[in-house]
């Protein structure tokens, strides 16, 4: 039997029964990644590892057959592309998995400073559309960027974790509310409000204060924020910081079956399209640009200048051609490249409730270690057609590669993503797929050990195949 540390864990994980490395990585990866911006980092770092030169949207791109680059936008959103090393402009086309880094979570607001009934208390806006009944008495800790003044009088965007509990929302005590066994109701402005401290040991504890201190936050969070930057508080001048629940992503089930952990939807498959870029093979004799775009603010509508319905992906594709070759007209070339290309739109997927079954449709309800899965609704939510999903499942059958169906009650809503979207700003062929889990936005969620897997090997194959087998589909 062996065991190992998880990053950020301080206790082992049992792997005797041959948990598989890409789990195991996996959950080092949610454990770097308390928010958009530290996933963009740790997306970063690992293509650096891998040789993707870094490039940068306000620059000119030398773009080179077989090269690997990577630039990021706002800190929260990424691109990362390789360029095939038979890729002809105007023959070629790209082959693309989109999936997003933000999560649901609590998210401070700027002016913070809260203080009620002894208790030093931190305002906080609610991102996206959270269950946020599980944000109770968790213990949470504080991650984000900070615009930092360096001494040279420059802004520079700074990351910040701390991983220590500060804060937290206790619930009522059921003596004082009886009724919360049959409905926990509370409201959202004046109830989910997370406590840093008591007054009394605010007052003991309470370090000198600058004139150039700001004033809209408690003086004892700046200078947590401060100490652990290694940074005056006065070089603090702005920031943009989310809650998180400290407890780490860990295996969990009798077997170690599951994932239990915050931010699987959708760090899930922002991590499958991150390695499976990595990881894909045959370079030499690929005739697309094999891109991943990872975007922010997707659970709030992605109508943002990183988000999906933004420029981020149609600029990108854009200048691609035009540096592999200005001559042409980029903007036919460009065209012509929109109608070779497909994108796999990568967001997690609902597991059947093993309690609430009946809210699945009978015939399409996801397990867990079965496989990726293909997301489809006749009006639209999903931009998966027949085409499109022909396309994945030639490409999982010939890889021997499990894939699933959902599609929702007919009495039931519907969620969507960033496949419509894109799909229709591109006029791009497009496909949604998932890996199943549990409590899609809760604090705490779960997946399937040997679905993180299933996801890599699925879009890996699709970059290496894409080309071979949509020379076979004939649509006009």
């Amino acid at each position: 039997m062996t065991t190992s540390t998880v990053i950020g864990s301080d206790h082992k994980l049992d792997h005797s029964t041959h948990t598989p490395k890409e789990a195991l990585d996996f959950i080092h990866f949610l454990n770097a990644s308390p928010s958009p911006f530290h996933a963009v980092h740790e997306a970063s770092v690992r293509l650096e590892n891998a040789g993707f030169e870094k490039i940068n949207e306000k620059q000119q791109w030398h773009l080179k057959k077989k090269g690997k680059y990577y630039f990021t936008r706002n800190g929260s959103s990424i691109v990362a592309f390789i360029v095939g090393g038979q890729f002809q402009v105007g023959q070629g086309g790209f082959s693309i998995v989109g999936a997003h880094t933000d999560s649901p979570c609590l998210k401070v607001k700027p002016v913070s400073k809260k203080e009620q009934q002894g208790y030093l208390e931190v305002g906080v806006q609610l991102y996206g559309g959270g269950i946020w009944h599980t944000w109770f008495d968790r213990d949470l800790g504080i991650a984000g960027r900070v615009m930092v003044e360096k001494h040279d009088g420059t802004f520079h965007h700074s990351l910040v974790h701390i991983k220590k509990p500060i804060l937290r929302v206790p619930t009522l005590a059921i003596h004082l509310d009886g009724s919360v066994n049959d409905a926990f109701k509370f409201n959202k402005e004046n109830h989910l409000v997370p406590i840093l401290a008591t007054t009394a040991k605010s007052v003991l504890n309470q370090k000198k204060r600058t004139d150039e201190e700001p004033s809209k936050h408690h003086p004892v969070l700046m200078h947590m924020l401060a100490e652990k930057m290694k940074i005056e508080v006065n070089q603090i001048h702005d920031f943009e910081l989310c809650l998180f629940d400290t407890q780490p992503a860990t295996l969990g089930g009798a077997y170690n079956e599951f994932i239990y952990s915050a931010r699987l939807d959708n760090l899930g498959m922002t991590y499958c399209a991150l390695m499976a870029l990595i990881e894909s093979d045959g370079i030499q004799d690929e005739k697309n640009i094999r891109l991943v775009s990872l975007f922010d603010n997707e659970e709030v509508g992605s109508t943002t200048a990183h988000g999906a319905n933004s420029s981020l992906l149609p600029s990108t594709m854009e200048r691609i051609v035009a540096s592999m070759k200005s001559s042409v007209n980029t903007k036919v070339t460009f065209e012509q490249a929109i109608h070779k290309s497909m994108l796999i739109s990568a967001d997690m997927a609902h597991a059947v409730h093993p309690n609430y079954a009946d809210k699945y449709e009978e015939n399409h309800r996801p397990q867990m270690h079965k496989g990726t899965v293909i997301k489809i609704n006749a009006n639209q939510r999903y931009a998966t057609t027949a085409p499109t999903s022909l396309i994945l499942r030639e490409i999982a059958r010939q890889k021997n590669i499990p894939i699933q169906e959902f599609v929702v009650r007919n009495d039931s809503p519907c969620g969507s993503t960033i496949g419509p979207m894109l799909s229709a700003k591109l006029g791009l062929r497009t496909v949604d797929v998932g890996n199943p889990q549990l409590s899609m936005h809760s604090i705490r969620e779960t997946g399937g050990v040997d679905d993180v897997k299933h996801g890599i090997d699925l879009l890996k194959s699709f970059f290496e195949l894409f080309p071979h087998i949509d020379a076979k589909v004939i649509v006009d």
